[in-house]
C-alpha cells in the first residue's frame, strides 16, 4: 500500500478500533506534542491510561488543548477512537475556521489483528466492546469520504508505507539546478579567517554551487543585531577565492548606492580572475535608508535608485567587454572602457528584488538573472515568474536567457523534534506556525524534495541562507538537503 503525504500544518484526526495501530502511526510521525491523545490524557486527571471514570474530565481537557493549537496553527493528531461523528464534524469545523488543512486517518485493519492486540494488553477492552467498535468502524469508514474533510486516508494493514510528513522519496531535478550558501551571519569568535575557511570548505564538500555574501554596511535587523560583525564582501570574497574550491563566489546583492558602478566592475573582474571564473554579481537597487545615513552616502528616492541600477548594469558590462573603444549606450557614455583585469568568464549579473514595474523589467532586459524572496505562499512565486517572463516577451527577450533565483531562508532540523526546537529558538514574538511556515521549517529530505519542486517550476538556484548558521557543522545539516540536487 502507498500513503499519501499528509499537509502540515494540519488538523489529523484518527479513526479505528481499539488495537489498530492509531497511537502507534502517530507516535512514528510525530512529536508527542502534536498527538492528544485521550488515553493519555485520562492517565493525567484519572488514575491511568484506562480509567474510564475519568474519561468526562479527560475529554474536556483533550478540546481544550486541540482548539488552543488549532487556533495558533500549530499541527495538531487527535488520538481517540474517531467513531463519534459529532465529535468528528466539531473538529471539522475548528479545523476550518482557523484555516488549517483537516485530515482524517482511518484504520481499516483485519478485525483478528485488533483482537490479537487487544489480548496482549495489561486492561483488554471487554471482548463486546470491542466487537461493537469494529462493527462502528467499518460503517465509519464508509461515510468518511463524504463528511467534507480536505484529505481522507484509508489505512488497510498493519503496515503503512513510512509517510507524511517523512517524503519517502526525492524527484531529480533537472541539470544545472544548484543552491548556492548565502552566508549572512558571521559569529566567527576570534578567528574571523578560520570560520570563514571552515564554513566555505564546508559548503564545498557538501556539494554546494557557490556562496553568497551580503553587501550591508550594518547587520540589518533581519538576521542580527547592529554590533554584529557584517564583513566588506569584496575583501572577503577575494579571501575565500584563494581555497581550493569549485565555489562560485559573488555577492547577493551589492546595492548601486554603495559604490560607483565602475569600482564594482574593477572588483568583480578581479574575483573572477583571481577564482579562475568563478565571480557573479548580484546588485539591486538598496533599500536600507539607516546605513546609508551612517556611512554618509547619500538615499536618493526609489525612482532614482532604480534609474541608477538600469545604468550601473550597463556600465559593468561595457567595462567588461573587450577593447578600450568609447561606449555610448542608452543610459551611459564613457570615453573609455579601459579596464584590466579582463574577466575570464561571462560574470553573471543577478538582479535583486521583485518589483514588477521596474525592477523585473530590468532583470529582463539587463540581467541574467533575477532573484526573488521566497514566500510561504507557491502563488506569489508564480505569479513573479509570470511577471518577469511578460517583460521578457516585451523586450523581445528570451525568458530562458534569464534564470529565475530564489533567496531561501530555511529552518533545517535533524528530525521533527529538533526542526521545531529550532522554531522555538528562533522566533522571537513571531507565532511558531507562521514562523515555521514563513522558513519552510522541516528536515534536510524535506528540504530536498522542497528544492526538487523549485526546480520544475522553473527555478535555476536557490540562495539558502540558514538564520541560525553557527558554523560548519550548521552546513553541513542544510547540506544533507543538497547532496541529491
Amino acid at each position: 500500500m502507498t500513503e499519501q503525504r499528509l499537509p502540515d500544518p494540519a488538523l489529523v484526526v484518527l479513526v479505528g478500533a481499539s488495537g489498530s495501530g492509531k497511537s502507534t502511526w502517530a507516535e512514528q510521525r510525530y512529536r508527542a506534542a502534536e498527538v492528544v491523545s485521550s488515553d493519555a490524557l485520562r492517565g493525567v486527571v484519572g488514575s491511568g491510561r484506562h480509567d474510564l471514570d475519568a474519561s468526562t474530565e479527560a475529554f474536556a481537557l483533550l478540546d481544550q488543548i486541540v482548539a488552543g493549537r488549532v487556533r495558533r496553527g500549530l499541527t495538531t493528531v487527535v488520538d481517540t477512537l474517531g467513531l463519534d461523528a459529532d465529535r468528528r464534524r466539531g473538529y471539522l469545523d475548528l479545523g476550518r475556521r482557523h484555516g488549517l488543512p483537516t485530515v482524517v486517518v482511518a484504520f481499516d485493519v483485519p478485525p483478528a489483528l485488533c483482537r490479537q492486540r487487544n489480548a496482549v494488553r495489561d486492561r483488554p477492552v471487554p471482548a463486546p466492546v470491542l466487537a461493537q467498535q469494529l462493527r462502528t468502524a467499518r460503517s465509519v469508514v464508509d461515510a468518511l469520504a463524504g463528511e467534507g474533510w480536505d484529505h481522507v486516508v484509508v489505512l488497510t494493514d498493519d503496515a503503512p508505507a513510512p509517510a507524511a510528513p517523512e517524503p519517502a522519496a526525492t524527484p531529480e531535478p533537472p541539470t544545472g539546478f544548484g543552491v548556492v550558501l548565502q552566508v549572512s551571519r558571521f559569529p566567527w569568535g576570534e578567528d574571523p579567517a578560520g570560520w570563514l575557511r571552515e564554513v566555505a570548505l564546508a559548503a564545498d564538500a557538501c556539494g554546494f554551487a557557490g556562496i553568497a555574501l551580503m553587501d550591508h554596511l550594518i547587520q540589518i535587523p533581519q538576521v542580527g543585531t547592529a554590533w554584529e560583525p557584517i564583513p566588506e564582501p569584496w575583501v572577503t570574497l577575494g579571501m575565500l577565492a584563494g581555497l581550493d574550491t569549485r565555489l562560485r563566489l559573488g555577492t547577493l546583492v551589492t546595492p548601486v548606492t554603495f559604490r560607483p558602478p565602475g569600482i564594482t566592475a574593477k572588483a568583480a573582474a578581479t574575483l573572477d580572475v583571481l577564482s579562475g571564473g568563478r565571480a557573479f554579481v548580484g546588485v539591486g537597487a538598496g533599500w536600507w535608508e539607516r546605513e546609508h545615513a551612517g556611512f554618509g552616502l547619500a538615499f536618493p528616492p526609489a525612482k532614482q535608485r532604480l534609474d541608477a541600477l538600469e545604468a550601473g548594469i550597463e556600465t559593468m558590462r561595457a567595462l567588461w567587454a573587450a577593447g578600450t573603444k568609447a561606449y555610448d549606450g542608452e543610459h551611459v557614455a564613457l570615453p573609455e572602457t579601459t579596464s584590466y583585469p579582463r574577466p575570464v568568464h561571462d560574470i553573471p549579473v543577478v538582479v535583486g528584488g521583485g518589483g514588477e514595474r521596474r525592477t523585473l523589467r530590468i532583470a529582463a532586459r539587463l540581467g541574467d538573472a533575477c532573484n526573488v524572496r521566497l514566500t510561504a505562499d507557491d502563488a506569489d512565486l508564480d505569479h513573479k515568474v509570470a511577471v518577469l517572463r511578460r517583460h521578457c516577451a516585451a523586450v523581445g527577450r528570451d525568458p530562458a536567457e534569464v534564470e529565475v533565483t530564489v533567496l531561501d531562508l530555511p529552518v533545517v532540523g535533524t528530525d521533527r523534534d529538533d526542526t521545531w526546537e529550532r522554531v522555538e529558538r528562533l522566533r522571537g514574538r513571531t507565532a511558531a506556525a507562521t514562523y515555521a511556515r514563513a522558513h519552510h521549517a522541516g528536515t534536510a529530505a524535506e528540504h530536498r524534495e522542497r528544492y526538487a519542486r523549485l526546480a520544475e517550476r522553473g527555478v535555476g538556484t536557490v540562495f539558502a541562507a540558514l538564520p541560525d548558521l553557527a558554523g560548519p557543522d550548521d552546513v553541513l545539516r542544510l547540506g544533507a538537503a543538497v547532496q541529491s540536487v
